[in-house]
């Protein structure tokens, strides 16, 4: 078998989940919350405000950004499209921490792989992100929770991937820091392996994934390991990544 092409997940896989998000999250909650809201919005979040940590289980950790406004928007006294708009806004402004190396990582990566990125973000925001770590263009998909694929845990998202790139599923890893990431990629019939960047523990997340690495960094030398011999050519898969580098924007 060989592994044509890798999906990740954006946070908490590209970047460490807790210290993009922590600060970012105290400046939304202490801009846009009255003060004698902030604990319980704190509360329904799933968030420690004293420390800037998300608590496992956290509904931002998987959700969607629709689902954060949909949790946020009482407590911010907006209506639901409000607070996604201030939810978005936030999150292009968040200084996102890489989980490593990414440029040099995925660069490797790509190499031989066609990479895609699949997020409950939103599409914008995303967009941003890949732009200030200078990664935008080693993705040949995105797909963000607004991007018409729906959202994980369910597989259309990587199902659109995979109609896109014309990979089959089972030749695709889907790398994420969460069950939902492992969830989807399982229904998709792709191979889950998992991260440690996120909020989630090894044990946690080793029920539903192949393979459980610190962080992606691991990637290419575990591939490397499991499939010898079994990627495909530098030459093809930069080909590939090139022809479809807009089509999640020209097929909407």
């Amino acid at each position: 078998m060989t592994v044509e092409a890798i999906i990740f997940d954006k946070d908490g896989t590209l970047f460490d989940f807790q210290r993009s998000w922590g600060d970012a999250m105290v400046e939304l909650l202490e801009s846009a919350v009255a003060p004698n809201r902030l604990e319980g919005a704190a509360l329904a979040l799933g968030f420690d405000l004293e420390r800037a940590q998300f608590m496992p289980g956290s509904v931002v950790i998987a959700g969607t950004s629709i689902e954060l406004a949909r949790v946020l928007a009482p407590y911010m006294q907006r209506d639901e499209q409000e607070a996604l708009h201030q939810i978005d806004v936030a999150a292009e402004r968040a200084r996102m921490v890489p989980a490593v190396d990414l440029v040099s990582c995925l660069g490797r990566l790509g190499r031989d792989h066609v990479l895609g990125l699949v997020t409950n973000d939103s599409e914008a925001p995303s967009r941003r992100h890949l732009e200030a770590a200078g990664i935008a263009d080693c993705f040949a998909f995105l797909a963000g929770c607004d991007s018409g694929h729906g959202s994980k845990p369910a597989p259309d998202p990587l199902l659109a991937f995979a109609k896109a790139t014309s990979i089959a599923p089972e030749r695709t890893l889907m790398v994420g820091d969460s069950r939902t990431d492992l969830v989807a990629a399982k229904a998709a019939g792709m191979r889950p392996i998992a991260v440690l960047t996120g909020v989630a523990g090894a044990e946690e997340l080793a029920r539903d994934a192949e393979a459980v690495l610190s962080d992606i960094g691991q990637l290419a030398d575990w591939i490397a390991d499991q499939f010898p011999g079994g990627t495909k050519s530098d030459k093809s898969c930069r080909n590939r990544s090139f022809n479809l580098q807009r089509f999640d924007q020209d097929s909407r």
